[in-house]
């Protein structure tokens, strides 16, 4: 019979909350704008399409990447069945990153892939008081030794997620590392 081993790596991830006073469909108008937009089968499509490493970034990045640098995967519209329980917001959970990204992280460590794409939720407030957007620093997540390589390439991730945040929320000024 095979044999299989647990391994337990503890780790503490840094959950963001940022809230606006712009609507939710001003956000969300923004974010869309900011990424482009695929599945995970087209990217598979497009690597298995391209005769090289260059070709497939080219393609990526013409087909797919956003002026952010990022391209919506999925969206999964929580506010369509939690009206059922008598929750009556729009509350949006958004799958999002860039595959030319995520090889950059994956490269030093594979199961940085379990957090890449990452994922944002966003949240109509209490009507006319904006919405709020929940994410979670993605190197809180991914770093679990000393991995310089890995910390350097999800340190950029980090930079550019919380640049696209502001600029969904019209948040002034720029996200640290403390939050």
């Amino acid at each position: 019979m095979p044999k299989a081993q647990l391994i337990h790596h503890d780790f503490t991830g840094l959950r963001l909350q940022i809230e606006s006073e712009l609507a939710f469909e001003e956000a969300l108008r923004r974010l869309r704008e900011k990424t482009g937009r695929t599945t995970v089968g087209e990217i598979g499509v497009a690597a298995a399409a391209a005769p090289s490493v260059e070709e497939f970034h080219k393609d990526v990045t013409k087909r797919f990447v956003g002026p952010s640098g990022f391209m919506i995967f999925s969206e999964m519209d929580h506010g369509e069945w939690i009206s059922r329980y008598g929750i009556h917001r729009r509350v949006l959970r958004v799958i999002l990153g860039n595959p030319l990204i995520a090889i950059t992280l994956m490269r030093h460590d594979i199961s940085a892939g379990l957090f890449a794409p990452v994922e944002i939720l966003l949240v109509e407030n209490e009507p006319g008081l904006g919405c709020t957007v929940h994410y979670v620093r993605p190197s809180t997540l991914m770093l679990i030794d000393g991995n310089a390589a890995l910390a350097s390439a999800a340190s950029e991730l980090d930079r550019k997620l919380d640049l696209l945040m502001s600029d969904v929320t019209g948040l002034r000024g720029h996200l640290t590392k403390q939050g």
